[in-house]
């Protein structure tokens, strides 16, 4: 089993907006991948944005929220391709335990 195909029954809601770049880069590799997903556009629905700040202390998009419980952030802005999806699998797989 590949490391994409043990996202396979999560919840993954991800948090993000249309103007943002690295939602969109999120949202490519996703659907690239078949990982399947739910998006909450923070611009269009109510109350996303602040639900966001509140439980992650942060502004920046996009996160990820896994089975309902814990947030991953869906970019790594250390790096310069700003989202590795080794990386990403793994931090995924870690807020599932």
């Amino acid at each position: 089993m590949s490391p994409i195909d043990a996202l396979t029954g999560l919840d993954l809601v991800v948090y993000s907006a249309t103007w943002c770049p690295d939602c969109r880069r999120l949202e490519a590799w996703l659907d690239q991948h078949g990982v399947p997903h739910t998006k909450v556009d923070i611009e269009h629905v109510p109350g996303a944005a602040e639900k966001l700040e509140a439980e992650t202390g942060k502004r920046a998009i996009p996160f990820v929220l896994v089975n309902g419980g814990r947030w991953v952030r869906g970019y790594h802005r250390e790096l310069p391709q700003r989202l590795d999806g080794d990386l990403f699998v793994q931090e995924l797989l870690a807020a599932a335990k």
